[in-house]
């Protein structure tokens, strides 16, 4: 993605926080500009969709008392653009001051908003204090590759780390907590938790693990990095089917937790791991 791309974005620039409904802040990025170079291209390459969760969220009542809700929201891989994620929380801070008749009007409008500036369908859901208690942690499931004792240099995306063995064929789910990038703006680091199910030709574990962890130099949004670990792998091991998972900690009040898979009927888990 070049400069110039992010150069009007508000992320890394000092901000003056409207507490008034503003869509104008909202910032889309063209999904094509991070998938230019991949070797796949969606659909019918893979399904997906980014999944964010807005944990500081408020808006007044016709009566002036505020009111709290933590939000999901479901952006579809095949929408054209992705939203910066500074602007998305300038966007959510302009409820703040802002009356709105009640919870189904704020989701209408939420989506509304989000759709348009996605190019795509946008699924907004809302949860009441009173349903806070329902929020669950979990972790996600597979086989734990990080005791693996490994040797490791590379800290750049390097898919001639991957290997597979064709003689084998394995369905299996595998897991790490070690996934870092890093922002392309302001370079911050972005902690991440990764499932990876498939089948096909048996993975080895510890050349996965190794191509995971060379993500920790790189420069990149989540969306982008879930669909380069999901191309790379389709590329370099050629499995029969293949989903990338990925739940990223929070900053600014919002999470990102992008899935991309062969499967169109996969069903992201969306209890809260310990770190988020």
């Amino acid at each position: 993605m070049s400069d110039s791309t992010l150069l009007h974005a508000p992320l890394g620039k000092e901000t003056r926080y409207a507490d008034h409904y503003d869509p104008a802040l909202l910032f889309p990025i063209a999904r094509e500009a991070g998938r230019a170079h991949l070797s796949l291209q969606p659909p019918p390459a893979w399904y997906g969709a980014d999944i964010w969760n807005a944990y500081e969220l408020s808006w007044l009542n016709p009566k002036g008392k505020p009111q709290v809700a933590l939000a999901r929201f479901g952006f579809p891989a095949s929408s054209t653009h992705i939203i910066e994620s500074k602007s998305f929380k300038l966007y959510l801070n302009s409820f703040n001051q802002t009356p709105m008749h009640d919870s189904d009007a704020v989701r209408a409008c939420m989506q509304q908003d989000l759709s348009a500036a996605a190019g795509g369908p946008v699924e907004v859901t809302l949860f009441a204090p009173t349903n806070f208690a329902d929020q669950t942690l979990g972790e996600l499931e597979g086989t734990l590759l990080d005791t693996l004792d490994i040797d490791i240099t590379i800290y750049a995306p390097d898919a001639g780390l991957l290997q597979a063995d064709p003689t084998q064929s394995r369905h299996e789910t595998l897991r790490t907590n070690l996934l870092k990038s890093n922002c392309p703006v302001t370079a911050q680091p972005d902690w991440g938790s990764l499932q990876i199910e498939y089948t096909g030709a048996a993975i080895d574990h510890a050349s996965l693990l190794k191509y995971i962890i060379s993500y920790r130099g790189h420069n990149g949004f989540h969306e982008q990095c879930v669909e380069q670990i999901f191309c790379d792998i389709m590329q370099r091991c050629a499995p029969e089917t293949l989903t990338v998972y990925a739940r990223y900690t929070r900053r600014g009040g919002l999470d990102i937790n992008p899935w991309r898979s062969t499967q169109a009927d996969f069903i992201a888990p969306d209890a809260r791991n310990a770190r988020q």
